[in-house]
């Protein structure tokens, strides 16, 4: 049970119902006048914790340095807060996502420094050629998963080309990450894909040292080697998480997208006219289905008031960034797929010092690779009926599984 004084609400947000409808279930979060405790997973571990639903106690608590994400301090907090006490929660390594300042500023300064706009810009004609390589393979007229065939693999490619990972390993990294983001997945196997993830970037580090190449591993290791402001094991984890973070928030944007435009013609119709309406159609995807569903994992380093409640320290908070997109307190008609919405300020990259290093790069690949879409298949048409798509069994991600499709 949890512990005295705290309030579980009877939505589970761990059930496979909520995955396929989360959105029915945030509205009711939202609407109730107090912020509330729910059991929560994450690194394997079953936890009470804080989830906050609207937008501007969302924003606000994300740019709060009362609310940590010191990896050292955290595990201590899980496992004060773990549903079963026994569990040991799983560790996981520390980066500038799991750190707060001073490190946190020096590790998001370095590895700002080389994966720069420039190095992003630069990438921009390789990245219309593959799309250009992804679409000439479309079997026209044929069923197809556009999941897997263009939503997964367009950024698998791009950030393994930025990061020099050679393409015969990419779906390495995609099945640990399935693993380690997987709801139904033991500790055990967590484990295990952080270690294998871990042995093989350990390896990728070591050539890179030996034979360095134009790509940001190897500008990390000049960076370790010649100015030591950054370790060995800070290299590898900002690797890991630039691996793990850099492709599947892209890829759920790109197929939530298609799938919101087959179900709204007339929105597609809009984009078709205007080409030039995709960016603001690309922060319309991200704000209607946030690839992620919660903001990374915090804790209260000192008491926060959240609306009329004050969270103690040492609890865990969690900012459902799905619901914080949908309040209506902040968007109007929020319900409303609208490519053409004035209100762009979404939380989908988060807010504050975590900010998404990678949103920049995010919406470049949106913006291509809706703008071809669009360009060179004029009728796009789903394969099985919308009752039978399932989304991802995920508490980290919202995305679908597969989305078979037709394009001519």
């Amino acid at each position: 049970m949890p512990r005295s004084g705290s309030a579980v609400s009877d939505v589970d947000l761990l059930s496979r119902d909520f995955a396929q409808d989360p959105h029915a279930r945030y509205t009711l979060l939202r609407e109730h006048p107090q912020v509330r405790k729910h059991v929560v997973k994450t690194l394997a571990t079953e936890m009470y914790a804080w989830v906050v639903t609207g937008y501007d106690d969302s924003r606000a608590l994300l740019a709060d340095p009362r609310l940590a994400k010191d990896v050292d301090r955290l595990l201590d907090v899980m496992a004060a807060n773990a549903v079963n006490p026994d569990d040991k929660p799983a560790g996981t390594p520390r980066s500038m996502l799991f750190s707060d300042p001073p490190d946190h500023t020096r590790l998001r300064k370095l590895v700002g420094n080389v994966f720069t706009m420039r190095r992003v810009e630069r990438l921009r004609p390789w990245i219309e050629q593959a799309v250009d390589r992804l679409l000439d393979a479309v079997p026209v007229g044929e069923e197809f998963d556009l999941v897997e065939r263009i939503g997964m693999a367009l950024p698998t490619y791009v950030i393994g080309r930025l990061l020099g990972v050679p393409p015969d390993r990419h779906d390495d990294f995609r099945a640990w990450n399935s693993v380690l983001a997987g709801l139904e997945n033991t500790a055990a196997e967590k484990r295990e894909a952080h270690r294998r993830t871990f042995e093989y970037l350990t390896g990728l580090i070591a050539d890179k040292r030996r034979d360095p190449g134009d790509d940001i591993v190897s500008a990390l290791v000049a960076e370790s080697r010649d100015n030591g402001s950054i370790d060995d094991q800070e290299v590898l984890s900002a690797v890991f998480l630039l691996m793990n973070a850099g492709y599947e928030t892209t890829a759920h944007m790109i197929s939530s997208g298609v799938f919101n435009l087959l179900r709204h013609r007339d929105q597609q119709a809009l984009l078709r006219a205007d080409l030039d309406l995709v960016p603001g159609a690309v922060e319309e995807f991200l704000r209607y289905e946030s690839p992620l569903n919660m903001a990374t994992i915090r804790f209260t380093a000192a008491p926060v008031r959240i609306g009329e409640v004050v969270v103690p320290a040492g609890e865990i908070v969690f900012v459902a960034l799905l619901a914080a997109n949908r309040d209506p307190a902040r968007f109007a008609d929020p319900d409303a797929f609208d490519v053409l919405r004035a209100e762009k300020a979404h939380l989908s990259f988060g807010h504050g010092i975590h900010h998404c290093i990678g949103a920049p790069l995010a919406r470049m690949e949106g913006d291509i690779v809706f703008r071809k879409l669009l360009a060179r298949f004029a009728n796009w048409e789903p394969v099985v009926p919308e009752t039978e798509l399932r989304w991802k069994f995920s508490a980290q991600f919202r995305g679908l599984d597969r989305l078979p499709i037709r394009l001519s």
